[in-house]
């Protein structure tokens, strides 16, 4: 420890008496004590200046032989570098040089009469600064120990921390209790692939990490907690993505006696109070919009209304065509419902300026994306001007000519624009130009910069199932507890198991929350009657036997008196996503897992020696590829 101020106990320099990003001229000529990160070096000859860094900020050291600065403390200070950890002790003065309007502590700065290096760092792979030059994620994700330094990203973990406070004094207020749920938990088919855990003591047999505490906090409101609220880890098997990662966090709440209007009013409550305390955003009454309505007009059950682009659907104007994939595509279930979702359609996005803007190029790639949802292509036509009125020009003009008067009419096209064309089948002509509109958006610059809108929506009236493309079985879309809507509640009881178009139309009582294109919550009134669960597990193909032996549980609490109830669960993570502007959710979690679900840090997931898997009674059957053997 160097200086003449320097305490005699070794170790007394630990107790800082600020944070570095505290310090204001109301402290001036107060003596400090700072502990923290070199975050900058720089020698003006006679002086020295270091920036010093913990979370909380930065404050600007000098150390200045003028001022009292013996030359043992100046060599030492001469040896400091970026990221080294020191602690130091000083008088704040104001600034010497000017203020630093960039930082909050710009207008003071600490002259330094005692130094402890407390650890010299080794040569960092990188600095942890947020400069337009960031090291690739990767390296980052290797060294998060570093890459949690960065200002914003401690500036994500305070957040992260400020929405785990503001939700639980909300819902404390509102007489929740915060229950624990188990994490070691039964196999049930909730819809994803689960994380399984091998039973030492029961041979042969498995633990399931929870994808939710779906059964565990129904089985709550049988037990009468009647309003249940966690913060809780949940574990889903899948591809990690820009907004999923297999392990993630959710708020996740139920209520008894209610039904869905009180559960909606609640929680949005809660997002007006988060948003609120967080941001300072006063959130208005959440819009409302019917599930079919979402999909007609925007194609995706979680539209982001920040801007226009709105589907039409074409198909009676198509029908007049003689553009041969547009016939074809109508003639798929022509017999069926309207909004069956074999019946073809024909269903077009009017592009304002895409004219000149949209080339042959982009065009082509639009198809490219909408085969990747199963459609064929993307059909075009520009609209030009022209002393004789509006004229159609490329792709699919001259096939529309004969009706053009209507289609611009239909459309409201106007020079300039571009109007694209999806046609199959309605659930894969809905989805694909659903996808196309969020690509057009971005490629027209439509979308909004982050904090200029926020745009709150409840989707309801959901069906309640849909089929899998791929097996053809009946799926719950949004899982096997969801409640049939109060009002079809005898339809679905009444209903054939048989008759498709029955069940695809039995609207459920579920609802989610959709920021700005995002679902941020998802919920629904669930079945409190044991007849009508046990026949959605017949629908989803479990027999009588099998919905025993996974939910026998259930469905013994649920004939012991269950009480109405309600719940949703917020994405956490993507929440503090929003909240903090990023749209990656990597960036807002401590130590998250890479696309393929790898922890680069850790180096998780390894190998185990083949005792320890003897233990759990398990063999593996995995071999090396031939070349890394």
């Amino acid at each position: 420890m160097i200086g003449p101020a320097a305490p005699t106990t070794l170790g007394l320099m630990l107790i800082r008496t600020h944070m570095c990003g505290h310090a204001r001229e109301g402290h001036v000529g107060q003596t400090v004590r700072l502990n923290g990160w070199v975050n900058s070096y720089r020698d003006h000859g006679r002086l020295i200046f270091i920036d010093l860094r913990d979370r909380s900020g930065l404050t600007q050291l000098v150390f200045d032989p003028d001022d009292g600065a013996p030359a043992g403390l100046m060599d030492a200070a001469d040896k400091l570098r970026n990221e080294d950890v020191i602690a130091v002790e000083g008088r704040v003065r104001v600034r010497v040089g000017g203020e630093n309007p960039k930082l909050a502590t710009g207008r003071v700065e600490v002259v330094v009469t005692a130094l402890e290096v407390l650890n010299k760092t080794a040569n960092p792979p990188f600095l942890p600064d947020d400069g337009a030059e960031l090291p690739n994620e990767e390296l980052r994700l290797r060294h998060r120990y570093l890459d949690l330094r960065r200002p914003r990203m401690q500036q994500a973990l305070q957040t992260r921390h400020r929405v785990y406070q503001v939700t639980r004094r909300y819902f404390d207020a509102q007489g929740f209790l915060e229950v624990e749920t188990p994490v070691l938990y039964k196999s049930t088919p909730e819809g994803a692939r689960e994380f399984l855990v091998p039973v030492r003591n029961v041979p042969g047999t498995f633990y399931a990490l929870p994808q939710s505490p779906q059964l565990f906090k129904q089985i709550m409101m049988v037990g009468g907690a009647d309003r249940y609220m966690q913060i809780c880890r949940c574990f889903r098997d899948e591809d990690p993505r820009a907004d999923r990662q297999p392990e993630f966090t959710q708020i996740d709440l139920e209520m008894s006696f209610v039904r869905r209007e009180q559960v909606m009013e609640t929680m949005e409550g809660f997002v007006r109070e988060l948003f609120g305390q967080v941001l300072g955003v006063q959130v208005p009454p959440m819009l409302r919009m019917g599930y079919r309505e979402a999909m007609e007009r925007y194609g995706i059950d979680r539209p982001d209304t920040r801007y226009g682009l709105e589907i039409q659907d074409l198909s009676e104007l198509a029908a007049r065509t003689e553009f041969a994939i547009f016939r074809a595509a109508l003639d798929k279930g022509k017999d069926r419902p309207r909004f069956n979702s074999k019946r073809g359609v024909v269903k077009a996005l009017r592009v304002p300026g895409g004219a000149e803007r949209l080339t042959r190029k982009i065009t082509d790639g639009y198809s490219d994306l909408v085969r990747g949802f199963g459609a064929g292509g993307v059909a075009v036509v520009k609209v030009l001007g022209g002393e004789g009125g509006p004229r159609l020009d490329t792709g699919v003009a001259k096939f529309l000519e004969p009706v053009k008067a209507e289609f611009l009419s239909a459309v409201g096209a106007e020079p300039g624009d571009t109007v694209l064309f999806v046609a199959d089948a309605y659930a894969v002509a809905t989805k694909a130009i659903g996808e196309l509109r969020q690509r057009v958006a971005r490629d027209m610059g439509l979308v909004p910069e982050w904090g200029k809108a926020w745009n709150f929506l409840w989707v309801v009236d959901f069906p309640m199932f849909e089929k899998n493309k791929e097996t053809g079985k009946w799926v719950a879309m949004h899982h096997p507890f969801t409640a049939p809507r109060d009002d079809q509640r005898d339809l679905f009881v009444r209903a054939d198991l048989q008759d498709e178009v029955a069940i695809e139309s039995v609207v459920s009582a579920g609802y989610d929350i959709v920021l700005n294109g995002s679902e941020i919550a998802g919920g629904s009134v669930r079945i409190h009657d044991p007849a009508v669960q046990s026949k959605v597990f017949q629908l989803l193909g479990l027999s009588a036997e099998q919905a025993r032996e996974k939910f026998s549980f259930l469905l013994e609490a649920l004939s012991f008196g269950a009480p109405p109830h309600g719940g949703i669960a917020f994405g956490l993570d993507r929440l503090v996503m929003h909240l903090c502007g990023t749209e990656n959710i990597r960036d807002v979690i401590a130590f998250p897992k890479t696309q393929i679900g790898q922890d680069l840090m850790t180096r998780a997931p390894s190998q185990v020696p083949e005792k320890q898997l003897a233990e759990v009674h398990i063999k593996s059957t995995w071999s090396p590829p031939e070349g890394q053997r």
